[in-house]
């Protein structure tokens, strides 16, 4: 039976690093109110670290280790179980890793010890590598690179892919709902999963309350509906004003602002709306602005939001405020899923090396570049003398000086500056040559150098990231509950036909169309607009959403894909394709090969694109009617 009242699920981490503190407050907070708390521990890059490490042990000889996040029994479960217990509020993590069943097992010796009695369960199979002869993709007999921007066209600006007979650390599945599902309808209290999209985490425990089926005529905009609601508050702060462009609404809101920041919660209701909110007396805001920016968050085609259980359609997703920090979630549409699985997996490539100086003074920035290009020239000089081959690639930037902007820097001198420079090599010790010469030039080189106070850098190995797709008739989902036995889940239908290719159309905006009476005046795009950008490998999203209606067909007129090709272009090596999402009055730029090879083996200083949003938004001018000129103009 489906139930009465809204299903209340809370997120208290957006990664492997996010604040414990912040599990205690919903369940202090919310009580027995609070039905589900789920929390995201993995990103690419955490993958990796746990794969690199695991390999690392194994070649030491070392079988037994830990490779699930111990942080999540350690920090957090150990604080609140005995309250989980009694409010009946059960919980959902991804914090299994690359080992759930251990995971599982050391939770259930954890409730053993607390003498408390809980069904503790684990959702495996996203290991694709597990129980192969060979761990390269040629163990595999399909296997296709995932592009940014087409689901058709595989290889389309796709990041690169290892070779067929190189060896990888980890190839990991992005698994569905299903698996949690399952378990929770066996009586399962805490369920630890492995890599399973992010939205798998809130989608299982309302596939599991609501029963549905795919027999219902709504069921696959059920599910959408239930995978943007988790892809809104996977990312904790983010949709209650942590990274809001607004910042100073955050930061000096009710209840302490930053330092005492509401998360995220979302009341799912049985016609598939949902309510975003937070803890009553906790900081940040929860706005229409908040939350669209979340939705923009790391998203590719908006039409074409391709998960394990359905395709999300968020083009007419519409916001409305309904009660202070309370955003109704209405419009989003799915459809039946595709045949593939995104997978995500990682390679070593050579060995990398990261260092950094502090210069000040008079022309600190002329002289960090003069500094940095010295001794990348010194060092390949060495290099030549010695026999050893070039750089594969090397990065200088000079932090403190707008390196971000390039081109676009404002030309005030700065009397501080922090030079980076880092270098990519197959071998240690050209790397070990590299740190010893940066760490020589306080006394033959500019003045006002001084050490950046970490010491000589040391290489680390080359992790490269890489998404590809595999048949999901490839990739077997099962689960287990207590001391039973495990049970393999199935995939539900997919669409055999690739019409997933051709979603629906809606209707678009139109872009302001300006004859010679109009008087138009320029403004900073960040007057305008709101923005948030994001990784996905090489790739960098940059969602700019309207605050008002009125401008958007403005912004539309003058930020076309060219104008921002044109203006990231010292960034941005590829495309930049643009999507629009009328309901929120919003676009997605979608830029390939942006971050320097993604982040896990990028040298620039952001390799995850978090600042691009913040390069457009205040580089940018918009021509707009002089009549509709904002009269708050403050934010740049």
């Amino acid at each position: 039976m489906a139930p009465a009242k809204p299903v209340r699920i809370g997120c208290y981490s957006a990664y492997w690093g996010d604040s414990p503190a912040a599990a205690i407050q919903l369940v202090k907070h919310e009580g027995a109110n609070l039905d589900y708390l789920v929390a995201d521990y993995l990103a690419e890059i955490t993958m990796g670290i746990l794969a690199a490490r695991r390999k690392r042990r194994m070649m030491q000889g070392k079988e037994k280790g830990i490779d699930y996040v111990p942080d999540f029994l350690s920090l957090v479960l150990r604080y609140i179980l005995p309250d989980v217990a009694k409010n009946g509020t059960k919980v959902v993590t991804n914090a299994g890793a690359l080992d759930p069943i251990a995971c599982k097992e050391a939770i259930e010796k954890l409730l053993k010890k607390m003498n408390i009695d809980l069904k503790v369960a684990a959702v495996v199979g996203d290991d694709v590598l597990e129980n192969k002869e060979s761990e390269t993709l040629e163990t595999f007999a399909q296997v296709h690179p995932f592009s940014p921007i087409s689901s058709t066209e595989h290889s389309l600006d796709a990041d690169p892919m290892p070779a067929k007979d190189e060896p990888i650390l980890s190839l990991n599945a992005y698994l569905g709902s299903r698996g949690v599902a399952a378990a929770l309808a066996q009586g399962a209290q805490i369920i630890v999963t492995g890599r399973v999209v992010d939205s798998a985490l809130v989608v299982g425990p309302l596939m599991h309350e609501y029963g549905w089926q795919p027999s219902q005529p709504e069921y696959h905009d059920r599910l959408a509906s239930a995978s943007l609601a988790g892809h809104i508050i996977e990312c904790g702060c983010h949709s209650t004003g942590g990274n809001f462009t607004d910042w100073r609404l955050a930061s000096e809101s009710p209840y302490g602002g930053y330092a005492n920041m509401g998360y995220p919660i979302v009341e799912f209701s049985g016609n598939g709306e949902f309510v975003v909110t937070k803890p009553e007396k906790t900081g940040g805001l929860v706005s229409p602005a908040t939350v669209a920016e979340q939705i923009l968050y790391e998203i590719l085609d908006p039409a074409l939001y391709l998960l394990p259980d359905v395709i999300l359609d968020m083009r007419q997703v519409r916001l409305s405020k309904v009660g202070e920090n309370r955003v109704l979630v209405q419009g989003a549409k799915g459809r039946a899923p595709t045949p593939w699985l995104k997978c995500s997996g990682i390679f070593l490539d050579g060995w990398k090396l990261s260092g950094e100086l502090v210069i000040g003074g008079h022309e600190a920035k002329e002289k960090a570049l003069a500094v940095g290009n010295a001794v990348v020239q010194r060092v390949q000089n060495m290099f030549k003398d010695t026999g050893i081959s070039p750089f594969r690639k090397y990065n200088v930037e000079t932090l403190g000086g707008e390196s971000l902007y390039g081109p676009h820097a404002k030309k005030e001198a700065s009397r501080e500056i922090v030079l980076r420079l880092t270098a990519h090599h197959d071998e240690t010790k050209a790397l070990g040559l590299f740190a010893r010469e940066l760490m020589a030039v306080g006394t033959c080189m500019a003045p006002g150098i001084t050490g950046s106070g970490s010491g000589r850098p040391k290489p680390v190995p080359n992790l490269v990231h890489f998404p590809c797709l595999l048949p999901k008739s490839d990739v077997k989902t099962s689960f287990v509950v207590g001391d039973g036995s495990l049970q393999s889940v199935a995939w539900e239908a997919w669409d055999e036909t690739n019409a997933f290719g051709s979603p629906a159309v809606v209707p678009l905006i139109a872009a302001a169309a300006v004859d010679s009476s109009t008087k138009l005046v320029k403004t900073k795009l960040i007057n305008l607009a709101n923005g948030r950008s994001g990784d996905k490998g090489d790739v960098c999203n940059v969602g700019i959403i309207a605050r008002d209606p009125r401008y958007f067909p403005y912004i539309k007129r003058t930020l076309t894909s060219k104008a921002v090709a044109d203006y990231m272009s010292h960034l941005c090596k590829g495309s930049v394709t643009r999507f629009e999402l009328p309901g929120l009055y919003a676009m997605n730029f979608v830029l390939t090969k942006s971050l320097g090879g993604g982040g896990l083996s990028s040298l620039v200083i952001d390799r995850q694109g978090k600042t691009f949003a913040q390069l457009l938004l205040t580089g940018i001018d918009i021509e707009i009617p002089a009549d509709m000129m904002p009269a708050d103009q403050a934010k740049l």
